[in-house]
């Protein structure tokens, strides 16, 4: 895979992983969520097989879906988000500093992953770093699983460059399917709590 197509994929993760954590509308947000899904199919087709990857952006998209449909049939979908800090000039601030922070530490990881790429050490800690920064900052059930498909997508990055398994890539497909199923019913059984 060239170099050119990778950098590519790691701007788009970063465009990507920072829009999810500055939009606030679940539109927007499960749209970019494509996006990002699409991108690290790119970083993972660097070291899988074509259906391998395909298989795991398959599995990303389904679990999008599956939100997708839930926010739909919900009587009051969240348009926005009341959380701490809102401002998103913070938000963006917050952003850059995880991206200096990655910038230093995705050189001295070549220490401990030699064989990996820099584009896809790049990408991988641009995914687990706003990922787990969009983590830190919400309570709401679709917030929390947007992060926890950020991250443990970055952590499918890292991890396809190490393991190139069938069994890993079902079991990978498994847990994002199973933790947007546990976002569809945590938003589910939040509506109905609101609503009595």
């Amino acid at each position: 895979m060239s170099d050119i197509i990778l950098w590519i994929a790691v701007l788009m993760l970063a465009v990507t992983a920072s829009g999810l954590l500055i939009s606030r509308d679940w539109r927007w947000s499960l749209g970019l969520l494509v996006f990002e899904y699409l991108a690290s199919f790119f970083l993972m087709l660097a070291h899988w097989p074509l259906t391998m990857a395909t298989a795991r952006l398959v599995a990303g998209w389904m679990a999008i879906t599956a939100l997708g449909m839930t926010l739909l049939n919900l009587r009051n979908a969240p348009d926005t988000e009341a959380s701490w800090p809102q401002g998103r000039l913070f938000r963006v601030f917050a952003c850059g500093l995880v991206l200096l922070a990655i910038s230093t530490t995705a050189n001295s990881l070549e220490n401990w992953l030699p064989d990996v790429a820099l584009p896809i050490r790049w990408g991988a800690l641009v995914l687990i770093g706003l990922g787990l920064l969009h983590l830190g900052m919400t309570l709401d059930p679709l917030r929390v699983i947007i992060g926890l498909l950020t991250t443990l997508l970055g952590f499918e990055v890292l991890y396809s460059t190490l393991e190139n398994s069938i069994l890993v890539v079902g079991l990978l497909s498994i847990i994002t399917l199973g933790l947007a199923l546990t976002g569809s019913y945590l938003l589910i059984l939040n509506e109905t709590e609101n609503s009595i």
